[in-house]
């Protein structure tokens, strides 16, 4: 399980991105100023860190500057939208820049991108008794290999990455479909109920009223 520090002295939007990674299977640590994650991270690994740029004590920048050395990937999460700003972060080493306010869904595809290119991603994804190999692209439920399409493999894999996520039915149809007009709205939910029916799973993606879909999945 991949450990993320975020760092932001906003508590509600720290708890807000805590709650949502938790949901997704990611362990989790907050911290509210740049002693407490200078502590932290002298103390405890991991393997990503959400950075604010604007912090009490020590600001986002100083700190970026310490954790390089220890090889750790960060992402800035800021208010700060100017250009410049962006690229000096980008110097500095941080692997990629998100300007406040973000959609949960756009953050933990940066999360999972960078942790991939770090290779610290998990390979197997388990749910119940279902498994996604994201190398072989193979999934598997009660040990039985499933068949599915291009389109529905890439549709299980974003709802396992993002579980217990309520998904917008544009933002599902942008990302496996890419982006535009969604022309038939009867894409997404032909595919979903297709996927539903080959997995077994009629009653673990769920509709949500006026938004998408969601995967439950138990903590």
């Amino acid at each position: 399980m991949n450990r993320i520090l975020i760092v932001d002295d906003e508590r509600p939007i720290a708890h807000l991105i805590e709650m949502n990674l938790t949901h997704a299977g990611y362990l989790c640590r907050c911290a509210y100023d740049g002693e407490e994650a200078v502590s932290l991270v002298d103390s405890e690994p991991f393997d990503l860190i959400l950075l604010d740029v604007m912090l009490p004590l020590i600001d986002g920048y100083d700190l970026l500057e310490y954790i390089r050395p220890l090889e750790i990937p960060v992402i800035f999460l800021t208010a700060k939208s100017d250009v410049r700003d962006k690229v000096r972060g980008l110097k500095l080493g941080a692997d990629d820049y998100l300007t406040k306010p973000f959609e949960i869904i756009e953050l933990l595809a940066r999360v999972e991108t960078v942790l991939r290119r770090y290779h610290k991603t998990d390979r197997l994804i388990q749910l119940a008794d279902l498994q996604i190999d994201t190398l072989s692209r193979q999934v598997r439920k009660g040990g039985q290999e499933i068949p599915l399409t291009k389109k529905e493999y890439e549709l299980l894999l974003l709802l396992a990455q993002n579980k217990n996520v309520a998904l917008f039915r544009e933002t599902i149809y942008e990302r496996i479909w890419g982006g535009g007009d969604m022309g038939d709205s009867r894409t997404v939910d032909l595919h979903i109920q297709r996927l539903r029916k080959k997995l077994g799973w009629e009653s673990r993606i769920v509709a949500v009223y006026k938004v998408g879909y969601r995967l439950e999945a138990e903590e």
